[in-house]
């Protein structure tokens, strides 16, 4: 019997040591949560892969680019598995070169995780390469650089057969790295930046930062399409959502005009790092890229960072414009973020914003507003939108400080 099934490689998770076993439970974790929706039977750890097997087979074609997009999986492969019986999986080998589109040069990789099994890896390729080149009459084996390869891997009493193979997301399982805070706008970079961190085995909390009541909240909403659009292969938990546009006013009759945008960010930082001590996150996460925009320079990050004392990390701080474009199209974040959405990022702001600031002239224009009390009153106004995540756990404390307060979009869920 021949039935369709994933194979998951993994390749950090596998240089892990002693911890190699808490991370594969992690991927596999996260691979369930991915592909709720589909008919999954198993998820199981099973000679160095992930075996995904499922009820309805073709599920097995549906879920292949959801696996591929979680972080964690190295490659995946569109497998037929089938007993350890030559006629089986050499049918299978031929299902499988057919399935794989076109070509003109082929190969085949067989390997044993086992040994019982009476042919050696060097017999296996020659008996499938024998089926394929009769099925195949008109194709040329090819040893180096082959158009397409056909894997035969004989593992536990079982033979896994594939050619079609793709490369996955990489990285860490979301979970393994810790908790962070990120600073998301409806932009191009903080989405990137958001994924990378993901993608890195972080569990990232995002904070957008509305312009209400001074703009309309059409860039929450590209926020959570945004969300959305990583979706099931990343899974955010909350998204919280601080009304920023009054605070922006204020900071901008109080200060000098060159100083408006890091005393605007310093403000962001400052309420990042109290949404992160209230979720147990240990550090923050923006879009910055050096010398993008004025706010960018380093005189200018350094005067930023100096109102937290959380490490803040910028995943995108060597890359230019068209390669965060490039990742953007990717993960599928681009076009959610090329639609004309009011922000924070467009209030008040100066004409001539200062380059490279003087610390001691930040930290004066800082005292010159009601810093502290303006995080307080943007503490007790914070709003927070849910959404079904494997991986996130809602902090108690702010559910206990938010008692009073209507919870925005409570209980709300992404299929």
């Amino acid at each position: 019997m021949t039935s369709r099934v994933c194979l998951v490689h993994y390749h950090e998770v596998g240089l892990k040591g002693k911890n190699r076993a808490h991370f594969e439970s992690l991927l596999i974790d996260t691979i369930k949560a991915a592909l709720a929706a589909f008919s999954v039977d198993r998820v199981v750890r099973i000679s160095g892969h992930v075996l995904v097997t499922f009820s309805d087979a073709d599920d097995a074609r549906r879920a292949f680019d959801v696996i591929a997009r979680v972080p964690g999986v190295a490659r995946v492969s569109l497998a037929f598995r089938t007993r350890r019986v030559p006629q089986h999986y050499c049918r299978a080998a031929i299902a499988a070169l057919t399935e794989f589109g076109s070509f003109e040069t082929f190969k085949v990789h067989a390997r044993r995780s086992h040994t019982d099994y009476p042919l050696s890896s060097l017999e296996l390729n020659a008996q499938v390469g024998d089926a394929l080149c009769q099925a195949f009459p008109d194709k040329v084996v090819r040893m180096h650089e082959p158009d397409a390869v056909v894997n035969v891997l004989v593992v536990q009493g079982e033979v896994f057969v594939y050619a079609r193979s793709e490369r996955g997301a990489g990285g860490l399982p979301v979970g393994s790295a810790g908790k962070v805070v990120t600073l998301l706008s409806s932009g191009i970079d903080s989405p990137v930046a958001t994924w990378l961190l993901s993608r890195r085995g972080a569990v990232c909390v995002p904070v957008h930062f509305s312009g209400r009541p001074q703009t309309a909240a059409s860039s929450e909403d590209l926020c959570q399409d945004i969300i959305s659009a990583y979706a099931p292969a990343i899974q955010i938990g909350r998204l919280y959502v601080v009304a920023f546009g009054d605070c922006q006013r204020a900071i901008s009759l109080a200060c000098p005009s060159a100083l408006r945008v890091i005393m605007y960010r310093r403000m962001m930082y400052a309420l990042a790092e109290r949404v992160a001590r209230i979720e147990g996150a240990r550090a923050l996460v923006t879009g910055e890229s050096l010398g993008q925009v004025a706010s960018q320079t380093l005189e200018n990050i350094q005067a930023v960072d100096d109102v937290v004392s959380i490490p803040v990390l910028r995943p995108l701080i060597g890359s230019d414009k068209q390669e965060i474009i490039d990742r953007a199209q990717a993960i599928g974040t681009f076009d959610i973020s090329c639609e004309t959405a009011s922000d924070c990022c467009t209030l008040f702001m100066p004409r001539r914003p200062e380059t490279h600031a003087k610390m001691c002239e930040v930290r004066r224009s800082w005292d010159l507003i009601d810093h502290e009390g303006m995080l307080e009153q943007l503490m007790d106004t914070i709003e927070y939108v849910d959404f079904t995540s494997g991986s996130y756990r809602p902090p108690r404390a702010l559910r206990e400080r938010h008692r009073s307060l209507a919870q925005r979009g409570a209980d709300s869920s992404m299929e």
